[in-house]
């Protein structure tokens, strides 16, 4: 038996724990699943966010996953619909790779804020029809203000997040 230090993996700090990787990818997809992600979309996404080069191969997924090529397939038109990948042909390869935005929070929260001015514009026409002297009408007047509020905030938020960003050296 090799008892050296550096036969174990996480002795080696660039060496990846895939039993750990593995309970993050597993954890992070439970916690969207809840938010209300797909499962399987959840997972998927969870892998190509754990993924060293934020891109993988159906084979690589499936592999990855332990879950059929049809249960990618689904799990990638729902994330591609949903702008949080994208499908770029392997050079030289038939084969497609699954690949992250680059910066994918932003815009995840970008699509958010055009929610979040569709919601509001259609409360505040609610309102208007309920009238908003009447308890309805106030409670969705009331909203479509919280919206607009949370709209404002979140673009100054965004502001904000590029610029510590720049200041985080996490290459």
């Amino acid at each position: 038996m090799d008892v050296r230090a550096d036969a174990r993996p996480e002795a080696r700090p660039d060496a990846r724990n895939e039993e750990a990787v593995s309970r993050f990818v597993e954890r992070f997809a439970a916690q969207l699943t809840e938010a209300g992600m797909q499962r399987m979309a959840a997972r998927v996404f969870a892998q190509l966010l754990a993924s060293d080069g934020g891109a993988m191969t159906s084979a690589e997924l499936s592999e990855a996953l332990q879950i059929s090529p049809a249960a990618v397939s689904g799990a990638v038109s729902y994330l591609t619909q949903v702008n949080m990948v994208s499908r770029e042909r392997e050079p030289g390869s038939r084969r497609d790779r699954y690949v992250l935005h680059n910066e994918l929070w932003y815009e995840t929260f970008t699509r958010r804020d055009q929610v979040l001015t569709l919601w509001e514009k259609t409360l505040r026409e609610g309102a208007a029809g309920l009238g908003t002297d009447s308890p309805a009408g106030a409670r969705i007047a009331e909203t479509a203000a919280f919206f607009e509020f949370m709209q404002h905030e979140l673009l100054g938020l965004m502001d904000r997040w590029r610029a510590h960003r720049e200041g985080l050296n996490l290459t």
